[in-house]
C-alpha cells in the first residue's frame, strides 16, 4: 500500500517557500514523498473552477525554480512536481483527498498586502479532506503566553464539552513525530451569564473554583487513552477562564505548531464552516497551524 504524499502549495512567494520548507521536513519525519503543486490561475474564461487541467504553460518557472531549491537540499524526501490549472481557492482543496498533509502558506501572491490570511489558505481550510497546514509569516506578535518548559512544543485545543477526538489524535501524533510536549489548552467561559428578565444580569450561583475543578478533571479523562497510545509524550493541560482563541493564540508563541479542529457540519447549516476559534488562530498566531477536517461520518 503506498503512502499518501504531504503535498506542498507553491507560488514562488516567499510564504509558499517557508511553507515548503515546513513541507520537507513533515515528509522526512512521515517517510512520505512530497508533492510540489503549482497552480495557474485557469485562463480560459469557460474552465469551470475547480477542474483539474494538466499542462500549464511550458516551461513552468515557479516549478523550476522550486526545483532546483529542493534539489540543492540533503536529505530530501522523494520529491514529484504538479502543475495544474485553475482557480487555486478550488483546486487546491480538491488535492487533499489525495494527501496525508496540505501545506501552504499565509498567503501568495495575490490579494492585498494588509490581509493575514489569503483566500485560498481559507479555502483549503475550510474545504480539504485531510489536514491543511498554513504557515504564517515571520513576526507576528502574541502576548500573555502561558508558561511553558524550554524544548519543542505542540499546541492542541481541547473543548470539553464536545471533544474532538480526531484532532487530539492528530496532535498527539504530530508531538510524537517530532519529541515534543503536548500543551492542552482547554478554556472555560467565565463569568457564566445569567438573566433574570430583560436588562437584569443574575450573578454567577457558581464557583469558579469549581468550575475549574470539573474542566481539568474532563480534560484529565479525554486526555488518557491518547496518553496510553502514546506514552511518550508529555501533556501539559493549561486550564484557564476566557476565550479560548484568545488562550491558543497566546500559546501559539515558540510553538512548533498550533493544531485546532475544523468546525463540524450541522443539520441546520450544512455548509462547511472553519468555526470562529480556528478562524482567529489562523488569523493570529505565530506559529503554523494545523486545521483537522471531522471524519466523514461526523460530517
Amino acid at each position: 500500500m503506498s503512502t499518501l504524499p504531504v503535498i506542498a502549495a507553491v507560488d514562488g512567494s516567499d510564504d509558499s517557500l517557508r511553507a515548503l520548507d515546513w513541507a520537507l521536513e513533515a515528509a522526512r519525519e512521515r517517510g512520505a514523498p512530497l508533492r510540489v503543486v503549482h497552480v495557474w490561475q485557469y485562463a480560459a474564461a469557460w474552465t469551470p473552477p475547480g477542474v483539474l487541467v494538466a499542462g500549464p504553460p511550458d516551461p513552468d518557472e515557479v516549478l523550476d525554480q522550486v526545483r532546483t531549491y529542493v534539489e540543492g537540499q540533503a536529505d530530501r524526501p522523494v520529491v514529484e512536481y504538479l502543475g495544474l490549472q485553475g482557480a487555486p481557492g478550488a483546486v487546491l482543496p480538491e488535492l487533499g483527498s489525495s494527501a496525508q498533509l496540505l501545506v501552504l502558506g499565509s498567503r501568495g501572491r495575490g490579494g492585498f498586502a494588509s490581509l493575514l490570511l489569503g483566500s485560498n489558505g481559507m479555502a483549503a481550510a475550510r474545504d480539504a479532506d485531510c489536514p491543511v497546514v498554513v504557515v504564517p509569516r515571520p513576526g507576528r506578535e502574541v502576548h500573555d503566553a502561558p508558561p511553558a518548559d524550554p524544548g519543542p512544543r505542540v499546541v492542541v485545543g481541547l473543548h470539553v464539552d464536545s471533544p474532538d477526538e480526531i484532532t487530539l489524535s492528530f496532535a498527539f501524533a504530530e508531538a510524537a513525530l517530532r519529541g515534543a510536549r503536548l500543551q492542552v489548552v482547554a478554556a472555560y467561559p467565565w463569568p457564566p451569564q445569567a438573566w433574570a428578565s430583560p436588562g437584569e444580569l443574575v450573578p454567577p450561583a457558581i464557583d469558579q473554583d469549581d468550575i475549574e475543578n470539573e474542566t481539568r478533571t474532563l480534560t484529565e479523562s479525554l486526555l488518557a487513552p491518547h496518553r496510553e497510545r502514546h506514552p511518550d509524550v508529555r501533556t501539559e493541560p493549561y486550564v484557564a477562564p476566557g476565550d479560548a482563541a484568545g488562550h491558543l493564540v497566546a500559546a501559539s508563541k515558540d510553538a512548533e505548531l498550533v493544531v485546532v479542529g475544523r468546525h463540524r457540519r450541522r443539520l441546520l447549516s450544512p455548509a462547511r464552516l472553519i468555526g470562529s476559534v480556528t478562524q482567529a488562530v489562523l488569523l493570529h498566531a505565530a506559529s503554523p497551524v494545523a486545521v483537522v477536517p471531522p471524519t466523514a461520518l461526523e460530517e
